[in-house]
């Protein structure tokens, strides 16, 4: 059987080739022709000469091109690596070498330097100017689940983004999943909000199109124009990270005015503060609201049920369908109820690892270390970094990222932990929590705040000193006018750290 995650496309066109595919503002793209368009790409990769696992990279703007590329790609047989339209040529060049792409699909105004300023080799293919092929073009190539599909670099917010290798199986299976404990169906109009680059983004697409749903996209960074497209292209399901959010929360449109077609909303990509839960629930309260976790190297790890967020705001939920979720020590032993080790993820979507990095892979991919006892078990986990703890009725809670944890006054700090304190005072928008190195207590704990209209720092003070344990407090709260993001729309910590804006 032909696993080529392409097919995705094929099927619904064959089963939903009318309906609207890829919407943006007033253009619309039904599924026979986005699949035309992907079978063109492949034509014309394969007229270029890619052959089968050669990795291509693709820059363009988030939609119907963009779609069709990433099918397209795949459909030729080769490896697709995405690349976020709104990273700089230093960030392009790193991932395009790094990743041994010796082709590019682009549009011209996107692609403004010189190919050769990349890579000596490197052939890009004008999307503009590639022609339809027959109706259909050929079917795509033949891949097995094990074929690596697309390499996906991490947002890189610490060192150099690392190239994640998932398979055709592992983007099969995560779709799946997310179709199945959504219910998501070919009714719905799926907003694309998020980079196709980021896994999260890149799993709106694929989960419209495992449905025949219509994508609703919208590129625009103006919380209000976003609402204004909610609204009026009738959104039913919408995907966002923290930093969206709360900004969504901050339009009237949206907090005071509920979306009479919103009947889903899912958040990942970081732990969204208790308040901006409940604040989500007051401002949509028809829509049931999913708190989500996963990583790249796994695609979704968990999920919590909208019927649990009022009662569990803070946790992250339980295995999405086919994954097994453990919480280890550091020994490798399993860890109690209550007590904070590492998440590891066993199943059908942990990737394969990073590419050219055997050592790195070699380290967050192992053998489960809770397999028979005796015999190593040959099925690999990803140990993800994270460190969660799970309560007696098998629930998950995110604790802190396992190297950002600060060590301060002898005591291991989450810093989550402090910024969901800063978020329930009321007075801010936005806080990150970094540490900096300080002789006398190990680090010194810094929050960078935004804010919120009539926030007030002194008070913010009273409140952390009220609320927080004297070790857990901020020495220092840098109040900014806004926090940096990283494309996938994550606070970029360097940046925050760096004073840029």
């Amino acid at each position: 059987m032909n696993s080529n995650l392409a097919r995705v496309l094929w099927l619904a066109a064959e089963r939903d080739g009318d309906r609207p595919a890829i919407v943006e503002r007033e253009r619309t793209v039904d599924y026979a022709g986005l699949r035309q368009r992907a079978a063109a790409i492949a034509a014309a990769l394969r007229a270029a000469g890619v052959a089968p696992d050669d990795r291509v990279g693709i820059l363009l703007e988030r939609g119907p091109d963009a779609a069709a590329a990433c099918f397209g790609v795949l459909a030729a047989g080769a490896i697709a690596v995405p690349v976020n339209e709104a990273l700089r040529r230093r960030q392009i060049e790193y991932i395009l070498q790094h990743s041994g792409a010796r082709y590019l699909v682009a549009a011209s105004e996107l692609f403004v330097f010189t190919p050769g300023r990349l890579t000596s080799d490197l052939q890009v293919l004008n999307v503009g100017g590639i022609a339809a092929p027959g109706k259909t073009g050929r079917e795509p190539a033949a891949r097995t689940g094990g074929d690596v599909a697309l390499i996906v670099y991490t947002s890189g917010s610490t060192g150099l983004p690392k190239g994640v290798m998932l398979t055709h199986a592992n983007l099969w299976a995560g779709m799946e999943a997310v179709v199945g404990y959504l219910g998501l169906t070919r009714e719905d109009r799926i907003a694309s909000l998020l980079p196709f680059s980021f896994v999260y983004g890149l799993s709106q697409l694929l989960c419209a199109a495992g449905t025949g749903a219509a994508l609703v996209v919208e590129r625009s960074p103006l919380p209000e124009e976003i609402v204004a497209t909610l609204r009026s292209q009738q959104v039913s399901v919408l995907a966002a990270v923290p930093p969206l959010w709360l900004r969504l929360l901050r339009v009237a449109s949206f907090r005071d005015a509920p979306l009479a077609a919103l009947r889903r909303m899912t958040n990942a990509g970081g732990h969204l503060p208790r308040e901006a839960v409940r604040a989500l629930r007051r401002a949509q309260p028809r829509a049931q609201l999913y708190l989500m976790y996963g990583l790249t190297e796994a695609l979704r790890s968990t999920y919590l049920p909208p019927d649990e967020v009022d009662r569990r705001p803070d946790s992250i939920g339980r295995a999405i369908p086919g994954a097994q979720i453990s919480v280890v020590r550091e020994d490798g032993t399993p860890a109690a109820a209550g007590e904070i080790g590492e998440l590891v993820h066993r199943g059908p979507t942990v990737a394969l690892g990073y590419w050219n990095d055997p050592e790195l892979t070699a380290q967050v991919f192992r053998c489960d270390p809770l397999g028979p006892p005796g015999t190593p078990d040959s099925e690999r986990v990803v140990f993800s970094g994270d460190l969660v703890r799970r309560d007696a009725a098998g629930f998950f809670y995110f604790v802190s990222r396992k190297d950002r944890i600060l060590k301060t006054l002898g005591y291991r700090v989450g810093p989550d932990g402090i910024a969901s304190v800063l978020y329930a005072s009321g007075e801010v928008v936005e806080a990150v929590v970094a540490g900096e190195a300080d002789e006398e207590c190990g680090e010194r704990i810094v929050a960078y705040v935004v804010l919120s209209e009539g926030g007030s720092l002194a008070r913010l003070k009273v409140y952390c000193g009220r609320e927080l344990p004297r070790y857990m407090q901020p020495a220092r709260i840098d109040v900014r006018d806004r926090l940096p993001k990283l494309p996938s729309g994550k606070h970029d910590l360097a940046a925050v750290r760096a004073g840029d804006s």
